[in-house]
């Protein structure tokens, strides 16, 4: 029979970590995109989110948004929320309850606007609001820019749809899936880490 220490909890963790890093750039890791699922009018809502950034401490996961989008709306509302990552080669799943920070107009905004690449402020610069009702398919970016990037001096139009949400994780719960028996824990906001029944 298997035995999982605490100490073996702890290197999950760290190795855990190590993936959601890479996640940030290598599109290739299953981390890379997440599912976010908020509350709003008691109605729960969730989406894929592609992984932006993460810090260590506070243990938070950054992504960019669209202000004018509804998940915005609803995190304004209200801030708790929940966020699930699958690996399904490794058989390991993440999952955290959080709270958003939202930063819009403001110096980490702003840091990470200027780092955009063209291509992707594009997609800030839309007539309409994300969710918006069409009567007609709309790519909801410039025409003009449909095919190439947009000219850096027009790309700041999007500037004031551009937001950057920061989740905060309060718990941490982490699975590994084994034939042997699966492993599961959860890591909360004081850094304790205990066994839960899988």
């Amino acid at each position: 029979m298997k035995k999982i220490s605490q100490s073996d909890l702890k290197k999950i963790f760290k190795r855990e970590l190590q993936f959601l890093l890479d996640g940030i750039s290598n599109i290739s890791n299953p981390y890379h995109f997440f599912s976010l699922s908020t509350i709003y009018n008691n109605k729960t809502t969730s989406r894929t989110i592609v992984l932006r950034n993460i810090e260590k401490k506070p243990l938070s996961i950054y992504f960019n948004a669209d202000y004018r989008s509804p998940k915005v709306k609803q995190l304004l509302s209200n801030p708790n929320c929940s966020i699930l990552f699958y690996d399904n080669k490794r058989k390991t799943q993440l999952r955290a309850d959080c709270n958003a920070i939202i930063n819009y107009n403001n110096s980490i905004s702003k840091k990470i606007w200027k780092s955009t690449p063209l291509q992707s402020r594009k997609c800030y610069m839309g007539n309409y609001k994300p969710s918006d009702l069409l009567k007609e398919w709309n790519p909801n970016i410039p025409l003009k820019y449909l095919k190439k990037d947009p000219e850096k001096k027009d790309s700041e139009s999007g500037y004031t749809n551009f937001t950057v949400i920061q989740l905060t994780i309060n718990d941490l719960d982490i699975l590994e899936l084994h034939h042997d028996g699966h492993i599961r824990f959860k890591l909360d906001s004081s850094k304790k880490i205990n066994f839960i029944a899988p």
